[in-house]
């Protein structure tokens, strides 16, 4: 069933897109607490580097396949074998660097649940557990990345994941909930804001 195409939303929720409404309708800026749908969004994240959101879309479940569910204890042991394989799946954008930070990716995150538990207690933990919801109205639309995102990417970066900028950390935060950015006029906007500023949240690591 396609989602109504009637209520207010985000400007970029494309109403021609059903795959489109129903990633803003029920996953945008919803608090992920699972650890593989983090690993997923995070690589995604990066997949989508000078691409359209809607194509990464389109390919997700053939990523799911592809990269065995998203677990990263197996996609960590990916060899040549499964590299090559990954490059001639037409399912999937296939970017040398972009299938190997993926796979690079999965290892960092393991050493990452060693030092801290995983990507959610770490991604949480630089917010408090609680999200960050703005509320943006037409004249503050959302930035590209902010202080939070700069200093998440430089800690990621730091313990050795790839394709972890900054613009793709903060996509990532809104992705995953830790950022609430639907507009203020938009259907899926909560009641009321918990911060008003996600560039001015500047909490430390939380290992």
């Amino acid at each position: 069933m396609n989602p109504p195409s009637n209520l207010t939303r985000c400007d970029w929720a494309n109403p021609a897109n059903p795959l489109y409404l129903r990633y803003h309708d029920e996953e945008w800026g919803v608090p992920c607490r699972d650890e593989t749908r983090m690993f997923e969004l995070l690589n995604l994240e990066g997949a989508q580097a000078g691409l359209s959101w809607s194509t990464i879309l389109a390919k997700r479940e053939r990523y799911r396949t592809a990269f065995d569910g998203w677990d990263a204890d197996k996609v960590a042991r990916y060899g040549d074998h499964d590299f090559q394989r990954l490059m001639n799946d037409a399912g999937i954008v296939r970017n040398r660097l972009k299938i190997g930070s993926a796979i690079n990716n999965a290892g960092a995150t393991l050493r990452l649940a060693d030092d801290c538990g995983g990507l959610v207690p770490y991604l949480w933990g630089w917010v408090g557990g609680e999200p960050i919801v703005t509320r943006r109205g037409p004249a503050s639309p959302a930035p590209a990345r902010t202080e939070l995102s700069d200093a998440i990417s430089k800690d990621l970066i730091g313990r050795g994941f790839r394709f972890v900028g900054s613009t793709i950390v903060y996509a990532y935060l809104q992705a995953t909930g830790v950022v609430n950015d639907h507009a203020a006029r938009c259907f899926r906007a909560p009641p009321r804001p918990l911060r008003r500023d996600a560039s001015r949240d500047t909490s430390s690591s939380p290992s």
